[in-house]
């Protein structure tokens, strides 16, 4: 059908034109996507993972077209903190393909409004849906895909094009399964397709299912059958630095729940690759254990340990014990599972790289650590010799 505008096509989203996300939920607006199915998100205790898991980090919308001009309408829901000055808009990008062409952003939209940093306590200030404007485009067929603002709660609601839309080709990559924490899930990066798990996806030519929820990588047994049930080629699993920074575990539970939460995985992956990676370098938490605690000292936000390190010994937990206790976990069940490896964080991100790309508030990497996060993974666990370095599909029936 068409719009008042001569020579415009309109498409209703539809869920088999998204990438990246586990269910799709229609709403009074459109459809929203999310990166957690209706059962586990049945089971979320708390605000934190509600909003985390509905921001789509790495969720795109993926077509092929002759279009140089394409609207996209949206309802944003925007995060605040009462008392600071509201962020940026969410980036859209835009890639033809492959490549970034484009940005936009989306203004008005609703507004959640954080006012206990410490509970996440909200309240909701609703607004009006905008449009995300891309011009000037290539001319010809092309495959495009909008990476949608990895920080905002993006509901969809129309597709306009001045030229026909048709359904993405299957492009035969290996799909990667990814769970990790904020930094996986994007934080303080600058646009969707620039944080660390997008950049390492384009290097090693995979489809990203981006399970990275800001705060709440937690063991939780509802995300690892989650990630059971879902189709993948390559998984990944970056633990710890939640599990730390909440003080939600000691040692004794912590080493059992890793087991529980691997052995889940592998009901439904037995044979898939699977790669457990251990924190990165992150000086406030190394030997300090949680929790951590927002510190505006300074007046801009930065983190703080507030743990006694002397406190190790009764086993609370640190990335340095979690280290360890993630490397001995791997080692004693890679003699029965040959598709498990493990990688230490600090490989990624270490000390050369803090030194480098210093973390901003202490805790997140910035846009370059990012890219550097993106291009270490890249190297070394899709480049050669890596874990995930072939890159064809396996036969189907196959993990």
């Amino acid at each position: 059908m068409t719009t008042e505008h001569e020579n415009t096509i309109t498409t209703p989203v539809t869920a088999d034109m998204l990438r990246g996300f586990l269910d799709a939920e229609t709403t009074a607006h459109g459809l929203l996507p999310h990166r957690l199915p209706a059962r586990a998100r049945r089971q979320i205790p708390d605000d934190q993972l509600a909003v985390a898991e509905a921001q789509p980090s790495g969720v795109r919308l993926v077509f092929r077209t002759r279009a140089t001009t394409i609207e996209l309408d949206t309802l944003p829901t925007k995060r605040v903190y009462r008392g600071f000055p509201a962020p940026a808009d969410g980036v859209y990008d835009l890639l033809v393909d492959g490549r970034l062409t484009a940005r936009a952003t989306v203004t008005g939209g609703n507004v959640r409004t954080i006012t206990d940093m410490v509970t996440q306590s909200a309240e909701l200030t609703e607004g009006p849906p905008g449009t995300a404007r891309f011009a000037g485009l290539p001319a010809g067929e092309k495959d495009v895909e909008i990476w949608l603002p990895h920080t905002e709660i993006t509901e969809l609601i129309a597709l306009r094009t001045d030229a026909p839309v048709e359904k993405a080709r299957d492009s035969g990559r290996k799909v990667w399964l990814h769970h990790g924490s904020s930094i996986s899930h994007g934080s303080n990066a600058t646009h969707p397709s620039g944080i660390w798990p997008a950049l390492a996806a384009a290097r090693g030519e995979v489809e990203l299912v981006n399970l990275g929820f800001s705060g709440s990588a937690l063991l939780d047994p509802f995300t690892a059958r989650a990630m059971r049930d879902t189709p993948a080629d390559l998984i990944s699993v970056k633990i710890g630095i939640n599990v730390v920074n909440a003080d939600t575990m000691r040692l004794r539970a912590f080493t059992p729940a890793v087991h529980g939460f691997l052995d889940t995985l592998r009901e439904g992956h037995p044979t898939t690759p699977l790669l457990v990676v251990s924190p990165l370098l992150c000086p406030v938490q190394e030997d300090t254990p949680g929790p951590l605690a927002p510190d505006f000292a300074d007046g801009t936000l930065r983190f703080r340990a507030t743990g006694d390190p002397a406190e190790r010994a009764a086993g609370r937990l640190t990335l340095n014990v979690i280290r360890d206790a993630l490397a001995g976990v791997v080692a004693q069940r890679a003699a029965d599972d040959p598709y498990l490896h493990y990688l230490d964080g600090r490989r990624l991100y270490g000390e050369s790289d803090y030194a480098e790309f210093p973390l901003p508030d202490d805790l997140h990497p910035d846009p370059a650590g990012h890219r550097r996060i993106g291009e270490n993974f890249g190297r070394l666990v899709f480049g050669e010799g890596g874990p995930f370095a072939a890159r064809t599909r396996c036969p189907a029936g196959e993990q």
